[in-house]
């Protein structure tokens, strides 16, 4: 299998959804394996080996991508409550909107001390699987000294009774990672980054560069593979979203030194190479991704959704919508983008109650929460 990038533009058959076809310009890689990569991810213009793109093709879903809410400032993250309703989680104001049939039902400050410098801010939201009964939503935050997981208690629009879940998670003004969400398996997994020091990804005493598994109380999950440790996977730079298939294996993306985005199929234990190595070099010390982006300016892969064994992956610099199939062989026709340039950055996707998948954007003036058909 060949998991670097050679995919095809698609569109969704509904007006006002064609997607751009012309072929991307073959760009030079300007950071070699190893060095840090320490600027913003998903910014600005990428210069990554991008490869030729094939001609329009239909897509799965039929219809026309929707606005379900408006008026967010750089929204990050979606968490879909049992009711149907959403909480969306704002980077640099540090609000989280609860959206209730199109409308901002609420806006709750996090009462927590927010440092939101470059990449950090407010974050990842999770909810508790057993919200209905506890209500308590999980939070990643970028805070003074750290990058941590505080919990509430989401009770009629307010958040109450705060609890530190984690703490001592590096932070600097990039690579913080940022994402959670509970497992089949009840437990926590946090996505982090290396924080622009890309030896912490290699050393098992740090939790940057990691994929961390936990009890909803903070304690490292039983069954670890590091034994009494938060540590799941490592060899990671920048976490940025989480998603398990059918079968229950989980599956993450990744941000590359304007190079190499990741889709990685996550082992546990496994160590999947940064700084040492970037994409699938069939480096038999490291595991490889599973596909791989090798132009930036492509992808920039952020939060993601998986329906039906398809991976959906919300992109950042790459302006669009990424479709993976993950039934078979991840390469050619089993990847597709979708929504390219129209509607800006992407940073987030979750499938919303009537099966389709919303998606936010990032940057706008001002951002939304989209409905994008997809069935």
């Amino acid at each position: 299998m060949n998991p670097t990038g050679q995919s095809r533009h698609n569109r969704f058959p509904a007006a006002g959804l064609a997607l751009a076809a012309a072929a991307l310009l073959a760009l030079g890689a300007c950071t070699a394996p190893g060095s840090t990569g320490s600027g913003p991810d998903g910014a600005g213009t990428g210069t990554g080996t991008g490869g030729a793109t094939s001609a329009s093709q239909p897509a799965a879903g039929t219809g026309s991508v929707t606005t379900v809410a408006s008026g967010l400032e750089t929204p990050w993250s979606i968490a879909v409550l049992p009711d149907g309703s959403a909480l969306v989680s704002e980077n640099d104001s540090g609000l989280i909107k609860h959206i209730v049939d199109g409308r901002m039902a609420a806006s709750v400050e996090v009462p927590a001390e927010i440092d939101p410098t470059g990449e950090g801010g407010l974050m990842g939201l999770a909810l508790s699987p057993e919200f209905e009964s506890d209500q308590r939503v999980f939070v990643y935050l970028t805070a003074p000294e750290d990058n941590r997981i505080l919990s509430y208690r989401w009770q009629d629009g307010q958040l109450l009774d705060e609890r530190l879940v984690l703490g001592g998670i590096p932070k600097a003004g990039f690579h913080n990672g940022g994402r959670l969400k509970f497992g089949p398996d009840g437990h926590l997994y946090i996505g982090t980054g290396d924080a622009t020091d890309a030896g912490t990804a290699q050393d098992l005493a740090s939790l940057a560069g990691k994929v961390l598994r936990i009890t909803p109380a903070g304690d490292p999950a039983p069954g670890n593979p590091f034994g009494d440790s938060p540590v799941y996977s490592y060899g990671h730079r920048n976490v940025q979203g989480f998603a398990w298939d059918s079968s229950g294996q989980l599956w993450i993306s990744e941000f590359g030194p304007d190079r190499d985005d990741e889709l990685n199929r996550i082992e546990p234990g496994g160590n999947y190479g940064w700084p040492v190595v970037t994409g699938a070099p069939g480096d038999g010390r490291f595991i490889d991704a599973a596909y791989v982006w090798p132009s930036t300016r492509e992808a920039s892969p952020s939060g993601m959704a998986i329906i039906e064994d398809v991976a959906w992956l919300a992109a950042l610099r790459g302006q669009r919508l990424w479709r993976v199939d993950l039934g078979g062989t991840i390469s050619g026709e089993a990847v597709s983008d979708h929504l390219t340039g129209e509607f800006g950055r992407l940073r987030d996707a979750a499938e919303a109650p009537d099966g389709s998948l919303w998606v936010l954007t990032n940057g706008g003036s001002p951002d939304r929460m989209l409905s994008v058909p997809v069935r």
